[in-house]
């Protein structure tokens, strides 16, 4: 599971961030008082997504040459702010401590980063079937349109190219809604016909027009208009457009997989995971992603690096979970993904590791298939030593949980938790990236051999930097009192609660003996309550003692903290991310306004939170927090009973009655609070580049790194790069 961050940054602030500045920030160690903060879930609502402002940029990227003797920036950025378009703003992140390591653990990095870059066009093609041949031919136009670059039109098709290279795909990376262009089709006829020939499938287009005709249809359709539907009471298969089934209902799938599962037993595989499900006239079946199947020459290149980083590996037990994976990814067998897992939660050492593979499922919206991602990182050893004392306790704080006695962990298994600085990330990691990862997902793995939790503290330290200019919580706070404390220690409270929610939350918890996982039992729905359980476990935690005799935070006003701004968000901020007139549909938004609508319901006798309004304006009180904590912990009790028990119905009717519906009215009167904040609701990486540098017999004797690229930049390099499979799969 991974926690994207959610959190409505004022990025109405400075232009640039110096180099000091981040350093500072990033390298300071995180312990006691303080510590490095981490944006988390229920902070004001901002997404792993953030950008920054627009450059110009060639009209044909030539990648930097890859030389003996070039000099480079130092492994942090410039500027931070890099571009901004639309609804985002990018950022830059730097890799601190990056030199410092040994040459071995550098090349361990680049064989892993450039494994993960080579992935990119899956994911693409995951979103939708349609994806890589737009984005081919958007970028043909960028690198060969000979008319005019100026003016209205042109402004409206790069905000879109950014757009669409943002989200992997022409649907919004958040809201899964298809991004519809603001230029015209028959402006965007001009554009192909004015550009080189884009030849993107041999023989099918004879012409730039009819290249055109084709590519118009896509784009300017009313059709295919959501790459994920998890509305109730529709074939959420068939209604959604992404690239995981083609002719089947969702029924269908549902009965191939249980059929699959029938009699595979407590520790069966994650079946479904790697392939798409396809019906033809013999009959319903998989095409499987591996090497010579689905995917194949993408993945070939990924298993060319994992075995280059086998032979540099920093101990043996890394270097085996390297050759199963890539073993894995050459045959697609589910059974060798599972032994991969269980040597990678084994690896408690290395300082370089890597999450690499088809991962998370929020992108298929009955939660079985996938999504390709990459995130390469190094240990932040300071920092890893508070998160460490989280993971340490796992088991006292599984004891005193507010579980039922049957669904709490008797023996919480092998927890590792570290801070880690990020060195790449591709696939559904990037541009918009996770702060928390807590793998693997397989409940079985976790459960007999437990599972590794980490913070992503470079990307968590840029969202913060930002985050501490912002004018938000100065608009929305509902006190003085509430203001200052968000300010003193919001950072601290969100990086606490990311901690826990991915230490403790997804970890804790059991299933009764004989109820499937949650794919199956909870369907739809299953992916927003468990981001809601962990989420919970957080909020239950972070107004313990517990937490000041670990160390960990100096008093219960960071917990005080944590609370404001995770009820401002669910409530009210991250409203700012939805159209008026539309509900709720991501998955991490429908948890946190469950969670926030459910205790403001449940504690109104008791006036436990309150509406208020002054001059005009929406506030939400926190009267009593002590209360609060306690409706906190009756409400994860229930989650828990929910997925402990695989009931449906009552999974169902939490999501639909309390984290779908928006209040229109509040979500006009953000929209309006908003705009004067000029603030982007999402944010997002440009990320760094890592460089090799060779001697005279072609030995790698360094590696540099660029954190200094620009996005539009960046994303064509990518495309002449790692564009190894057809626009067709």
């Amino acid at each position: 599971m991974k926690l994207k961050k959610t959190f409505a940054i004022a990025l109405a602030i400075i232009s640039t961030i110096t180099i000091s500045n981040v350093s500072a920030q990033a390298k300071k160690p995180v312990a006691g008082q303080k510590m490095e903060p981490k944006p988390a879930a229920q902070q004001q609502d901002n997404p792993a997504t953030i950008k920054p402002v627009a450059g110009d940029y060639p009209a044909t990227i030539k990648p930097k040459a890859e030389t003996t003797n070039m000099t480079i920036t130092a492994d942090l950025p410039k500027e931070v702010l890099a571009d901004r378009f639309a609804d985002v703003q990018v950022l830059r992140y730097g890799i601190p401590g990056f030199n410092d390591l040994s040459l071995n653990q550098k090349k361990l990095a680049y064989y892993l980063y450039e494994a993960g870059l080579c992935g990119r066009d899956i994911f693409w093609d995951q979103k939708y079937k349609y994806s890589l041949m737009i984005r081919k031919a958007l970028e043909n136009i960028l690198t060969s349109y000979k008319g005019n670059r100026t003016g209205k039109d042109w402004n409206q098709f790069d905000t879109y190219c950014k757009q669409v290279f943002f989200a992997n795909g022409i649907h919004h990376h958040y809201s899964n809604a298809k991004i519809m262009p603001e230029f015209s089709n028959d402006y965007f006829k001009v554009l192909m016909r004015a550009s080189s020939h884009p030849n993107l499938v041999p023989g099918m287009f004879k012409t730039n027009d009819d290249a055109y005709g084709r590519i118009a249809d896509i784009i300017f359709s009313k059709s295919d208009l959501k790459s994920v539907d998890l509305s109730a009471g529709i074939d959420n298969v068939k209604a959604s457009c992404n690239n995981f089934y083609e002719g089947v209902t969702q029924q269908e799938v549902e009965d191939f997989y249980n059929q699959m599962g029938k009699d595979a037993g407590k520790q069966a595989p994650s079946f479904g995971l790697n392939s798409k499900l396809i019906k033809e006239d013999d009959g319903i079946k998989e095409r499987v992603w591996k090497v010579g199947g689905m995917y194949g020459p993408a993945m070939e290149q990924m298993v060319k690096w994992l075995r280059k980083a086998e032979g540099v590996a920093e101990n043996k037990t890394q270097s085996n979970t390297f050759h199963q994976l890539a073993d894995y990814f050459e045959t697609g067998d589910l059974k060798k993904f599972d032994e991969y897992n269980i040597s990678w939660v084994s690896d408690t050492v290395s300082r370089i590791d890597v999450a690499l593979g088809f991962i998370e499922v929020y992108h298929d919206a009955i939660g079985k298939k996938g999504s390709y991602e990459s995130v390469v990182s190094m240990k932040d050893m300071q920092a890893s030593k508070l998160i460490a004392k989280i993971g340490s306790q796992a088991q006292w704080f599984e004891d005193n949980s507010p579980l039922m006695t049957e669904h709490k962990k008797k023996n919480v298994k092998g927890i590792s938790a570290k801070v880690i600085t990020v060195i790449g990330e591709g696939g559904d990691a990037a541009p918009v990236t996770p702060i928390g990862i807590n793998l693997p997902n397989a409940e079985w793995i976790r459960e007999e051999y437990g599972s590794k939790s980490v913070s992503l503290g470079n990307i968590v330290s840029s969202y913060n930097y930002v985050r501490a200019k912002s004018p938000m919580i100065d608009e929305f706070g509902s006190n003085p009192e509430v203001i200052a404390r968000v300010k003193k220690y919001g950072a601290l409270a969100g990086d606490l609660h990311t901690d826990m929610h991915e230490v403790i939350g997804h970890a804790s918890g059991q299933l009764n003996p004989g109820v499937a996982t949650t794919d199956i039992t909870l369907k739809n729905y299953a992916s927003t309550l468990e981001e809601a359980r962990a989420d919970l476990v957080g909020l239950y935690y972070i107004m313990d003692n517990k937490l000041i005799e670990l160390g960990v935070m100096p008093s219960l006003e960071v917990g005080k903290a944590q609370y404001d701004s995770y009820i401002l968000n669910g409530l009210m901020t991250q409203l700012y991310r939805i159209k008026p007139g539309d509900n709720i549909e991501e998955s991490h938004m429908r948890n946190r306004q469950l969670i926030s609508k459910w205790v403001l319901e449940k504690g109104a006798d008791e006036k436990v939170i309150e509406r208020t309004t002054r001059d005009g304006k929406t506030y939400f009180v926190i009267n009593d927090y002590n209360k609060l904590r306690t409706l906190f912990g009756q409400l994860l009790r229930e989650i828990q009973r929910i997925k402990s028990e695989g009931d449906f119905n009552a999974g169902k009717n939490l999501v639909e009655n309390y984290g779908v519906i928006a209040d229109q009215d509040l979500l006009k009167e953000v929209h309006a609070r908003y705009e004067k904040l000029n603030i982007a609701p999402y944010m997002g990486f440009i990320q760094p580049k890592l460089i090799p540098v060779y001697d005279s017999n072609k030995n790698i004797t360094d590696v540099k790194v660029d954190c200094n690229q620009d996005f539009m930049q960046q994303m064509l390099e990518y495309g002449k790069k790692y564009s190894f499979l057809p626009v067709m799969n």
